[in-house]
């Protein structure tokens, strides 16, 4: 990315992310006591740093201090989401009692009691909602589809594909989280594993530190484990992230086709947010199918799910997504259902299959309440009629 997009990019990130901190820290900070606002204050300010300051503090010294930091800034992240979204309804009701009173007496009579009682009913809410999602995150389901390719993939009757996107392995999804994942694809006994991008998160330092890798190494399918770039592997560095996954047994496709079995083709694009973070413009599919057997079966890994028509337009017959995380906050989902034609699940538009995953993993907040963390299980039939 250059200095001066980087300078935009992260100059609106900041400058929203400080304005909501604001505003919350404004309608909470009434309801402490005089002699306890000072404290807030402090506590307060650490929260909103400690995130992109643990991110920054990863780049240079990867510790437990540094975890600690992330930790603290990722649940903070999921607490301001909520108490943002609860401050502005609350504000919407105040805008409207304003124009159409409907409040009780007793609020006008006992505005004290009334914003204590506010504070609590939010912090019930928020608690719930954090919690609830971070347990959510642990209940990683399985989805299993059966799908038909009209196509012979030579003698191939059948193709047991276990596909997972979104793994975010670093800091927050560590080891544990890396081999769970494992021990669950490797139950489905896959013929091959695809990973649709953002398998790192970020700075690659936890996943060297930690050894998170080793958890890969488990992975087992007859046709090997194959995966692509999300936008993450460039956000943290895509050489090193690329170069840490080949070296733990992961065939990354990247803008090339791979012809497996000479029965089907796995087709992977670079990440197209490669442009903006790297200054490679990826290939168009014409150009990654100009010497492809179409008559073969032919699987397409895109991270993130933009002009589904294309994987139709040029005979895809399968194509694998990630990116979304569904909003992994909701209400957010209802926002990814807007911005993409499929933000979540499955579709099939004329001859193409296309599955979106909301991910196994997610970024920043430990905390899911849009959506199942998941792993897909498809199963491929072949046949030409």
């Amino acid at each position: 990315m250059k200095l001066s997009q980087a300078i935009i990019f992260f100059g609106i990130v900041f400058t929203v992310y400080g304005l909501i901190n604001y505003y919350i820290y404004r309608r909470a900070e009434p309801v402490f006591p005089d002699h306890f606002k000072n404290i807030f204050l402090i506590a307060f300010i650490f929260v909103v740093v400690a995130y992109p300051l643990g991110r920054l503090l990863e780049n240079y010294w990867v510790s437990y201090l540094s975890d600690f930091i992330v930790w603290v800034g990722s649940i903070w992240i999921a607490i301001m989401f909520y108490s943002f979204f609860s401050l502005i309804i609350i504000d919407m009701i105040r805008i409207v009692n304003y124009v159409i009173p409907f409040f009780p007496a007793v609020v006008k009579q006992n505005p004290e009691k009334a914003r204590m009682i506010t504070a609590f009913v939010v912090s019930i809410f928020v608690f719930i909602s954090v919690v609830g999602g971070f347990i959510n995150t642990r209940m990683i389901v399985t989805k299993k589809y059966s799908l038909n390719i009209h196509k012979k993939a030579d003698a191939l009757k059948s193709l047991n594909i276990v596909m997972a996107s979104d793994l975010h392995l670093g800091t927050i999804n560590g080891k544990n989280f890396a081999y769970r994942v494992a021990d669950k694809i490797n139950k489905l006994k896959p013929d091959i594993i695809l990973f649709a991008g953002d398998i790192i998160d970020e700075d690659i330092k936890p996943v060297l530190r930690d050894s998170v890798g080793n958890a890969l190494y488990e992975l087992k399918a007859k046709y090997g484990v194959y995966g692509i770039t999300g936008n993450h592997e460039y956000i943290g560095g895509v050489n090193d992230a690329v170069n840490y996954l080949t070296a733990h047994n992961i065939k990354m496709v990247r803008d090339s086709v791979v012809k497996i079995d000479n029965a089907f083709y796995i087709i992977g694009r670079e990440d197209r947010d490669s442009r903006r973070f790297a200054n490679y413009n990826r290939k168009n599919l014409k150009t990654l199918l100009a010497d492809v057997d179409k008559s073969l079966p032919l699987i397409l890994m895109d991270h993130q799910p933009f002009k589904l028509e294309d994987a139709e337009q040029h005979g895809i017959d399968l194509q694998l997504s990630g990116h979304t995380h569904n909003g992994q906050l909701w209400p957010l989902n209802y926002l990814i259902e807007k911005i993409y034609e499929v933000g979540w699940g499955y579709k099939v538009k004329g001859n193409t299959h296309y599955y979106v995953s909301c991910g196994v993993g997610g970024w920043g907040p430990p905390t899911r309440t849009g959506s199942r963390p998941e792993i897909i299980n498809i199963k491929l039939k072949f046949n030409s009629e």
